[in-house]
Order: C-alpha cells, then structure tokens, then sequence
C-alpha cells in the first residue's frame, strides 16, 4: 500500500483536476485492509443511508458515473450501519436486492424519504408498506424479505465493512478495499467523482506493474 501511496503523490501533477488529490486530505488509506469480491477487477464500494441528505444528492453522480465504467472496474452499493436507528434502512436495501427491484426502487426510495417525505428512514412499516406498493410486490413477500435467514449476516457484514474502513460518516466510497473518499473530504459531489477516477487510474497502473 505504502508504495500505490507514493505512486499517488508522484503522479499528482499530471492530473488536471478541480480539486487537487491530496493523501490524507480528500482521500485516505482505509483503517482495514477490505476483501474486495471482484479479484480481477477495481471494486468501488459505496457506503449510503437512505437518511442521508448527502447521500441522496450524490446519488445522481453517482447513477451518471457508473453508466460509463471501463470493464475493469465494478461497482455496488453497501448500506452503512454505524448505528442502531439505520438498521432498517439497512434492511430495505438488502430486501430491495432480493426482490429483484433494487435497480427500479433505490432512487424513488431516496425521494420518498428526501423529495416527498412520507415516511423516516427508520420507520419499518411504512417500508415494508411504500415497497410492496411500489414494486407491486406481495406485502407478506416484502415482510419475508426483511426478515430473511441471510439478513443478519448482511448487516453484521455492513458493519464490520463500515468499521474496517474508518469511515466517519456517508456516503463514503471505498476503491479496491484500500482507500476512501466522500463528498465532504473531496469538498464537492463532483470533486468525490474526480478523487475517485485519479485513484482508479493509480490502482490500475500499480496492477499493471505486479503483473509484470
């Protein structure tokens, strides 16, 4: 890690960008070394909350950015559990990927709770109620999905990931399990984006060399 970091600070200036890449500053080392799921690809993880103002404005970025990334690169999202009231929140992420209607609910969910208001982050009913509706689903089926047998190794897993990377708070994105940033660190949603693509490029680029 110590030498992708130097690779890093030596490459820096031949990178235009609207907010210069600082270590330690708009992106870190993770606190953990993070597993990524994708050996042969850059993994960027996304750490969100549904409750989350900041999350909610990054998600168009973030929906626009992924349209285009290069076949190396993979990228998904993990609902952050720092605390006990996001746990729910939690949960309707995860049953919104089981039920298959994770791609046609996550933005209308961010805009139920921030746009709209109907409902708090952590408040089950109304999401167990606002998906089955929403996703014309079986309400009993949303119910299951929630409580499901793989739920509670899905949020311990949120968790342990939430913690290892030394995250203070969201959205926090996590590239190749090595470091992070966030809109607030990088000073903008656009600037995070940016951050991002510069240590792609460096984490590409050190790959390239082991391989050799």
């Amino acid at each position: 890690m110590k030498k992708l970091i130097l690779i890093i600070i030596i490459t820096m200036s031949n990178f235009v960008l609207a907010v210069q890449p600082q270590p330690g500053v708009n992106f870190k080392p993770t606190k953990e070394a993070i597993p990524t799921e994708s050996k042969d690809k850059i993994e960027v993880v996304e750490l969100f909350w549904y409750g989350c103002v900041h999350c909610f404005n990054m998600d168009p970025y973030l929906d626009k950015w992924a349209d285009t990334l290069p076949k190396d690169v993979t990228f998904k999202r993990i609902p952050a559990i720092p605390r006990k009231d996001w746990v729910e929140s939690a949960k309707a992420y995860y049953a919104l990927e089981s039920l298959g209607v994770v791609n046609k609910l996550h933005e209308k969910l961010f805009d139920a709770i921030h746009k709209e208001k109907l409902f708090k982050h952590n408040d089950t009913k109304a999401l167990i109620n606002w998906i089955a509706m929403n996703g014309k689903l079986d309400k009993d089926a949303v119910k299951a999905a929630f409580n499901s047998f793989s739920m509670k190794s899905k949020l311990s897993r949120s968790f342990k990931i939430f913690k290892a990377a030394g995250a203070t708070g969201v959205p926090t994105m996590i590239i190749d399990g090595k470091y992070f940033t966030s809109s607030t660190m990088a000073g903008g949603e656009q600037n995070a984006i940016d951050i991002m693509n510069f240590i792609i490029k460096n984490v590409r680029k050190d790959k390239a060399k082991s391989k050799k």
